[in-house]
């Protein structure tokens, strides 16, 4: 019977110990893995220590996507292995910025199949190589040092003016929305888009100017897919929207010298380049005059997938976004005068740079499908329609966050829709306390009495009262050894009691009326009493 319980307690710790040693593994080894690292270019960033801090961060980006444009925003915790569940893939933006972790090729896979089989939109930000497994799969390649271009550099200013040395990584280009930069007719590659066709959405035959800060370089190189364009040509477009001049070079060695043969230097370094798959098909809400479904308005229309690949996340920080803000840090909307290096020697008209906003949020509604006639105009009307999704996965969490962050994570990764989530958290806690709780006993189970330890109570005992209560140790001995209540107990006779008890001194314990025992007796009696159970 002692060896039962001590067998019991055992597995209970066990139990405690295995929950205990996992829930700190959990906790601590997330925490390892971003030691020293900090969190950056995160969608919901609010605070910070240093105005660099808040001046990275893409809160400006969310905002003017959320209120002014009016997007349904959103923000993703879990692996982008998820994206193809996701509702309404072809009306979903997928914003990849400043990826801290790289994107493996499960993932990558995913993302490829979101935007080639599902219609689905992605911006990829980088300037490094974490990108290069999904970049890869349409023929682009980041390098993993800063592109510097003594051509096409922006310059800072303070309240004397230019700062005397400036920086040719801080770069600038004249982008494109939806052509080719290298395949423009002239008349159009000299045009800046008006602010008529910015407050319209319309961006066909403009440029306009985009700023950088410490971009990387960009490679695009024609894959299979691309050379079997004859078989089917409408397969995909590419377009290369913005490029560095002739003269950029990659800063790999880290000296800034474009006559050091270790800096590549290649001649045709993009920043910005766009993938269109148009003739997906997809289902959704169409027009009135359309045949949907029976009985419904959904149908099957073609929608168009695309993907952006941007050579800096700090193209879309809060500095570089909004011109009010890049004004208070030294930057202008115009370039004229500058000797050199000025965008407005490359368009002529509506030159001025507006902040990166503007023109992001024209390659944005670009790449969504308002100008999807097929689709319910309803649909098209409404930007709330449109989700814009930020990835936080590709982020380093802070040290305290990153273990909720994590677990958060791998439950998502179960599944995508919010009611299973939470219930995949409740199940999980649910089995916790199970385990804790749940502990196997034998069916007849007893309890070990220690009969030579009441003496020690903390209320000393009035000595009369000796006797009883051996007999009362005694009487419930034999009932628990024998697997009897108190009532059946009760209900036995004398004769059939003592014939339980056998031991002669021990019967005459609990029926002689004229027997007296002193303290010594009454101890030889309880380890009688503490021996009779295992004789017997």
């Amino acid at each position: 019977m002692s060896e039962e319980n001590n067998s019991e307690s055992e597995f209970t710790s066990y139990v405690v110990w295995s929950i205990a040693i996992t829930t700190a593994l959990l906790l601590l080894l997330p925490m390892i893995f971003v030691v020293g690292k900090e969190t950056a270019y995160s969608a919901y960033y609010e605070g910070g220590d240093s105005k660099d801090s808040q001046l990275a961060q893409l809160t400006d980006m969310r905002a003017s996507l959320d209120d002014n444009e009016g997007y349904f925003i959103a923000n993703t915790m879990s692996t982008p292995m998820l994206v193809n569940d996701w509702k309404d893939p072809h009306r979903t933006l997928l914003v990849i910025i400043a990826p801290e972790k790289p994107i493996d090729e499960t993932e990558a896979d995913a993302i490829y199949d979101f935007v080639t089989k599902k219609g689905g939109k992605v911006i990829l930000a980088a300037d490094g190589t974490n990108a290069n497994r999904l970049a890869s799969k349409f023929g682009i390649t980041y390098f993993d040092a800063p592109l510097n271009d003594e051509n096409q550099f922006w310059l800072e200013y303070d309240d004397q003016g230019p700062l005397p040395y400036p920086s040719w990584q801080n770069v600038w280009s004249v982008a494109t929305i939806e052509t080719d930069v290298n395949g423009m007719e002239p008349g159009a590659s000299r045009k800046g888009c008006s602010d008529f066709q910015i407050a319209n959405d319309d961006p066909r035959a403009c440029r306009m100017p985009v700023m950088f800060r410490s971009p990387t370089g960009i490679r695009y190189e024609p894959t299979l897919e691309d050379n079997r364009l004859d078989e089917d040509p409408n397969k995909r477009d590419v377009s290369v929207l913005a490029t560095a001049s002739s003269s950029a070079f990659i800063d790999m060695v880290g000296d800034g010298d474009s006559s050091n043969p270790l800096n590549p230097a290649p001649g045709d370094l993009s920043l910005m380049v766009r993938f269109d798959y148009p003739n997906i098909e997809a289902f959704d809400r169409v027009r009135s005059k359309q045949r949907g479904i029976v009985g419904g308005d959904m149908a099957e229309i073609m929608v168009t997938g695309s993907i952006v690949f941007v050579s800096d996340e700090e193209a879309f920080s809060n500095r570089l976004w909004n011109l009010d803000v890049a004004r208070q840090t030294g930057m202008r909307e115009s370039c004229e005068g500058v000797v050199g290096s000025c965008w407005m020697n490359e368009i002529h008209d509506n030159n001025d740079w507006k902040g990166n906003d503007a023109y992001f949020q024209m390659l944005i509604h670009s790449m969504m499908e308002f100008d999807n006639l097929e689709l319910s105009s309803s649909v098209r009307q409404n930007s709330n329609n449109f989700q814009v999704v930020f990835d936080e996965s590709r982020h380093v969490t802070g040290i305290i966050s990153a273990p909720f962050v994590e677990a958060m994570g791998t439950v998502v990764l179960l599944t995508s829709n919010t009611f299973l989530k939470w219930l995949v958290v409740l199940n999980v806690g649910l089995l916790l306390l199970v385990a804790m709780m749940v502990i196997p006993e034998k069916e007849n189970w007893r309890h070990v009495f220690d009969l030579t330890r009441f003496n020690q109570r903390p209320n000393k005992l009035d000595p009369s009262s000796y006797r009883l209560r051996v007999q009362q140790s005694l009487f419930t001995k034999v009932r628990v050894h024998h697997d009897l209540t108190r009532d059946q107990m009760a209900s036995k006779p004398p004769a059939e009691i003592q014939s339980m008890i056998g031991d002669p001194r021990l019967v005459e314990l609990a029926y002689s009326q004229s027997r007296t025992y002193s303290p010594q007796e009454l101890r030889q009696l309880m380890l009688a009493i503490r021996k009779w159970g295992k004789s017997n």
